[in-house]
C-alpha cells in the first residue's frame, strides 16, 4: 500500500489542477476539511477517474457542493486490488467517522444458541459471543424474544441439562428439573449417552427449523415403542409430538429452495433513505433489520455499497445469497470477499424476474412502510410540540426541554437533577445530577437557585441553551428560574413551572377532590390548565416524572452510602486501617466518641492532630446517628 498526500495546495485551487499527481491505481481517497479532519472516505477502481468526477462538479448530488466547499486537502491510499480498497474503506470509515459517509449505528452482535458439544453432556444456552472452543453455534437470531420462547419449548420437550458446569460437577443428587421431567439427571444418575444424544439431536432439529423431519423421527420411535409394549416411552414420545405440533415456529414466508438469503430493500424520498434487510434462513423468513439515513443525497448504488461494506463485519452471519434492488459495479469483488469470509461460494444477485424479484419487492415495501411510520411519528411529535407552544404562548416549539427537580429529607443529602427531552424523547446522555453545596437546611428555593445557576452559567459559556426550561413546582420555583436567567442575561429561553396535582377534602361533603395539573408562566397570575388527557400535558408530565425519578434515584444512592459509612469517614488521615484499629481498641463508636485526646493517641498510628480531628468530626454527629451507624 502506498500513501500519496496532496497537502500544500492552496485551498481555493481547483481539483482539476491536482489530477496530474493522481494514479490510475485502485485505492481509497480521503477528503479533509479546514481543520484537517476527514470529512469523506471513498474507494475507487481508478483514483484519478473518481476524483476527476468530483473536480467536474460531482454527479449532480446536492451534497457534493457542500463537501467541495469544505475541501482543503486530499489524501490518497493506493492499494494492490479493488478488494483491498474495499476492506481499507471500511476500516477508515470506522476510524474517522466522516460526516458525509454512511455509518451503521446498530453494530451490536446478535444472539446465537451455543451447544457445548465438547462436554460429555452438552447443554444449550444463549450467547452473543462466538468463541473457538469446539462448541457448535446456531444463529444469528435477531429477535431475542422469539429464540427465548423456542428454547423454552425445547426445555419442555427435550430433557437436557440447563445447569452451569460448576453446578453440574458439584451436584450429588438430581435437582427439581429432574423431578418435573425436564432433565434426565446425568449429574447424579446413570444415563445412557445414546439417549441423551438422541434428545440433543431432536432439539437441534427443532432449532434448525426441521420440524417435519423431527416429527417423522419421533413418530417412528413412538410406533416402535408401542409395538414392543413400552407404553410409557410411547406416551412420552406422543406428548413430544403433540407439543411440537402445537408450538411449532410460526413463519411468515417459506421458500422452496431452503437456502440462506439476505434480501435488501430500499425506499427514499429525496435525501431521506430507509433500508430494510430481510433474513431468510433455510428457506424461512426469520427476522429483519432496518436502517434510516437522513439528508443523504448519494445515489442508491452508493448507499447500498457503503452499507454492505460495514454490514458483514464481526460475527455477522454471511448467507449463501445476497439479493439487492440495484446493480453494484464492484459486485464481483464483494462476492469474492464474502466467499472468503464464509468459506463457501456467496452470490450477489440483482433479480429481474421470478420469486426473487417478489422478495425484493417485499423488502422494499417493508422499507416504505417503516419510512412512513417513522415520518408519521415525527409529524406527531412536531404537532404535539406545536400544540404545547400555542397552549403556553411560548416563543418557539420546545424541541429541547430541560427539567429540574430537588430531592432531600429536611435538607439532608440534598440533590438536584436535570433531565433532557429532545424532540419529545429522553436524551439520557445529557442528564445531569447535582449535589447541593451551598445551602444548609430545608430550603428548596435556594437549592433550585444553586442548581440552575451552576447549570446555566456553564450553558452560556458553551452556547448550549434549551428551548424550554421547566421546573417541578409552582410560582416559587418559577420565580427562582426567572431570576437565574435574568442574572445570567439569558433572554431567549422559555420558562414554565409544572405543579403537581393536589388532593384535598371537601369540608362540606367529606369527598376527596383532585385538582388538575397546573402550568405556571412568568408574568401570569393564574396558571394554565391543560386538558387532562391531552398529548401536550402527557409530555410535560412525562418530563417532570422523569426528573423526579432521576433525583430520587440519586438521593437514595447517597442515603445508601451514608448508611454504610462511618462518622470517622472524612477525618483527615483516618483511612480503613486506622478506623479498624480505633474500633478494635475501643470496641464501639460511642467509646471512641467519649475518649480523650490522650486515649486516642494510644492507638497505633493516631497522632495528636488526628485525635483532635476525630473529636471535632464526632462532635457534629448526634448520638442517634452514632448508634445507627454502630448497628
Amino acid at each position: 500500500m502506498e500513501t500519496v498526500s496532496l497537502a500544500g495546495h492552496p485551498a481555493d485551487l481547483a481539483l482539476e489542477a491536482k489530477l496530474a499527481t493522481l494514479p490510475t491505481s485502485p485505492g481509497v481517497y480521503l477528503f479533509k476539511g479546514g481543520g484537517g479532519e476527514v470529512i469523506y472516505v471513498g474507494k475507487a477502481k481508478s483514483l484519478r477517474a473518481r476524483v476527476r468526477q468530483y473536480a467536474r462538479g460531482g454527479d449532480g448530488r446536492v451534497q457534493i457542493p457542500f463537501l467541495l466547499a469544505q475541501l482543503t486537502d486530499v489524501e490518497i491510499l493506493i492499494t494492490r486490488s479493488e478488494k483491498e480498497a474495499l476492506l481499507l474503506e471500511d476500516t477508515l470509515i470506522k476510524q474517522y467517522q466522516p460526516r458525509y459517509n454512511i455509518r451503521l449505528k446498530d453494530d451490536k452482535s446478535y444472539w446465537h444458541v451455543k451447544v457445548s458439544t465438547q462436554d460429555p453432556w452438552p447443554r444449550l444456552f444463549l450467547t452473543r459471543q462466538i468463541v473457538k472452543d469446539g462448541s457448535k453455534y446456531l444463529g444469528p437470531f435477531h429477535a431475542s424474544t422469539a429464540i427465548q420462547e423456542t428454547l423454552e419449548i425445547i426445555r419442555k420437550i427435550f430433557p437436557l441439562r440447563t445447569c452451569s458446569d460448576t453446578v453440574f460437577r458439584n451436584r450429588t443428587r438430581p435437582c427439581l428439573e429432574y423431578q418435573i421431567k425436564r432433565c434426565l439427571g446425568p449429574c447424579a444418575l446413570p444415563v445412557e449417552p445414546e439417549e441423551y444424544q438422541r434428545q440433543l439431536k431432536g432439539a437441534l432439529l427443532l432449532l434448525e427449523g426441521k420440524n417435519t423431519e423431527l416429527v417423522d423421527q419421533l413418530t417412528g420411535r413412538m410406533q416402535e415403542a408401542a409395538a414392543v409394549l413400552r407404553f410409557e416411552e410411547a406416551a412420552r414420545l406422543r406428548d413430544q409430538i403433540r407439543a411440537l405440533t402445537q408450538t411449532g415456529e410460526k413463519q411468515r414466508v417459506a421458500l422452496p429452495l431452503g437456502n440462506d438469503q439476505d434480501i435488501f430493500g430500499l425506499y427514499r424520498e429525496g435525501g431521506f433513505v430507509e433500508v430494510q434487510v430481510l433474513f431468510v434462513r433455510a428457506g424461512k423468513l426469520v427476522g429483519n433489520q432496518e436502517y434510516s439515513f437522513d439528508d443523504n443525497e448519494f445515489p442508491d448504488e452508493e448507499v447500498l455499497g457503503e452499507l454492505l461494506t460495514q454490514f458483514y463485519q464481526g460475527d455477522r452471519f454471511v448467507p449463501d445469497e445476497v439479493i439487492l434492488p440495484v446493480v453494484l459495479e464492484d459486485a464481483s469483488v464483494r462476492e469474492e470477499l464474502l466467499t472468503e469470509r464464509k468459506g463457501k461460494k456467496v452470490i450477489l444477485l440483482y433479480p429481474q424476474r421470478g420469486d426473487k424479484v417478489r422478495l425484493v419487492e417485499m423488502a422494499q415495501e417493508n422499507a416504505r412502510q417503516s419510512f412512513l411510520e417513522k415520518r408519521h411519528g415525527a409529524e406527531q411529535k412536531e404537532k404535539t410540540l406545536d400544540i404545547l407552544r400555542r397552549a403556553l404562548h411560548l416563543r418557539n416549539a420546545p424541541k429541547r426541554i430541560e427539567c429540574f427537580d430537588i430531592s432531600n429529607i429536611q435538607g439532608n443529602l440534598a440533590v438536584g437533577s436535570m433531565v433532557v427531552f429532545d424532540e419529545g424523547e429522553p436524551d439520557k446522555n445529557r442528564y445531569r445530577r447535582f449535589r447541593i453545596k451551598t445551602v444548609a437546611g430545608a430550603d428548596d428555593f435556594a437549592m433550585m437557585y444553586e442548581v440552575l445557576t451552576r447549570r446555566y452559567r456553564r450553558a452560556v459559556e458553551e452556547h448550549d441553551l434549551p428551548d424550554l426550561l421547566m421546573v417541578d413546582g409552582g410560582k416559587g420555583q418559577l420565580s427562582v428560574a426567572v431570576e437565574v436567567l435574568r442574572e445570567l442575561g439569558i433572554t431567549d429561553v422559555d420558562v414554565i413551572g409544572l405543579a403537581k396535582m393536589r388532593t384535598e377534602r371537601d369540608p362540606f361533603s367529606e369527598e376527596v377532590v383532585h385538582s388538575a395539573e397546573r402550568v405556571f408562566l412568568p408574568g401570569r397570575k393564574n396558571p394554565v390548565v391543560l386538558k387532562p388527557h391531552s398529548t401536550a400535558l402527557f409530555l410535560l408530565q412525562q418530563v417532570r416524572d422523569e426528573a423526579h425519578r432521576f433525583a430520587i434515584t440519586y438521593h437514595r444512592l447517597l442515603r445508601a452510602k451514608e448508611r454504610l459509612g462511618s462518622p470517622l469517614d472524612g477525618v483527615p488521615g483516618i483511612g480503613p486501617s486506622r478506623r479498624k484499629a480505633l474500633l478494635r481498641h475501643f470496641g464501639s463508636l460511642k467509646r471512641v466518641y467519649a475518649a480523650t485526646t490522650e486515649e486516642l493517641t494510644q492507638v497505633p498510628g493516631v497522632t495528636p492532630a488526628m485525635a483532635e480531628a476525630i473529636q471535632e468530626q464526632l462532635r457534629v454527629k448526634s448520638d442517634s446517628q452514632i448508634v445507627k451507624s454502630e448497628k
